[in-house]
């Protein structure tokens, strides 16, 4: 196995809880880059691109998220590198940090948007929940990490910081903003342009979208999302886990995952399908 070391000096590395949290209670998004070794995201990016076909060939295994743009959940074992990076210092110090002690990993997947894919509208992954809505807490975290290097045409992802806290007020299925709050968008967005190693978490209720992918290369990204005590996202996902490679996990990843256990896998019919999404930007 690759095992990723690039940035890890030690299992001792500290990273700043004010940095962390200022970030992702400010911005709504953070990063680190190099975080992973060439040669381990190239490992990855083969498992992603043979689970996208095998997904593509099997009924409910790819979820649209627009035109020319998928989402697949899989099993955490279907990927070499998942107890790297599940287990890295980085990871572990952002969930604690920002979802405490007792943070769940609830759902691993990946993003591809291929060669014609369209602008998103902005949206949210999913409804703020009480809890930062009246509570201003974050309960939940998605971290992302791109196999290949981002450029302009690639369609990068595009957000707008500090959007997470903000209202739900007019928005369709309490995700998608009206278009006239768009000039605001727009007036903050950043785009993101990883490259090869880099990772980053965000909370998936900052204000965000895919833009158009101008290249003839698709853009893989892998998403891990984790949630607080009490955060219900688990509910949308199907994290599960045989009991042989269950043993062989750390326990101290062991206690972090939210997960079935089967004897054989079973496959993935992606519940969380965001039908706002279908059709791309009107």
């Amino acid at each position: 196995m690759i095992e990723a070391e690039v940035n890890r000096t030690s299992q001792a590395t500290t990273y700043d809880v004010a940095t962390i949290m200022g970030g992702l209670y400010g911005d709504g998004i953070i990063g680190l880059k190099g975080a992973f070794s060439p040669e381990w995201v190239q490992q990855l990016d083969e498992d992603i691109r043979l689970l996208y076909q095998e997904a593509l060939n099997r009924p409910g295994g790819a979820v649209g998220r627009g035109p020319k743009r998928h989402y697949v959940e899989i099993h955490p074992e279907d990927i070499r590198g998942f107890v790297d990076l599940a287990t890295h210092p980085w990871v572990t110090a952002v969930c604690e940090a920002v979802l405490g002690p007792a943070y769940k990993i609830v759902e691993i997947g990946f993003d591809i948007p291929n060669p014609g894919a369209v602008h998103q509208p902005w949206h949210r992954d999913f409804p703020a929940p009480a809890d930062t809505i009246t509570g201003r807490r974050l309960n939940s975290l998605a971290f992302n990490l791109t196999t290949v290097d981002v450029y302009e045409d690639m369609g990068p992802f595009e957000v707008a910081p500090g959007t997470q806290w903000d209202l739900p007020v007019g928005f369709e299925h309490e995700m998608f903003p009206p278009k006239e709050s768009y000039p605001r968008y727009e007036e903050r967005a950043q785009r993101k342009m990883p490259r090869i190693g880099d990772i980053s978490a965000r909370s998936a209720l900052t204000i965000h979208r895919g833009t158009a992918n101008y290249s003839d290369k698709m853009r893989p990204t892998l998403v891990l999302g984790v949630d607080a005590p009490g955060a219900n996202n688990a509910e949308r996902h199907d994290l599960q886990i045989t009991r042989a490679y269950f043993e062989k996990l750390p326990q101290s990843l062991q206690q972090h995952l939210t997960y079935r256990l089967v004897d054989e896998l079973e496959p993935i019919f992606q519940a969380h399908s965001i039908e706002g999404l279908m059709m791309g930007e009107a």
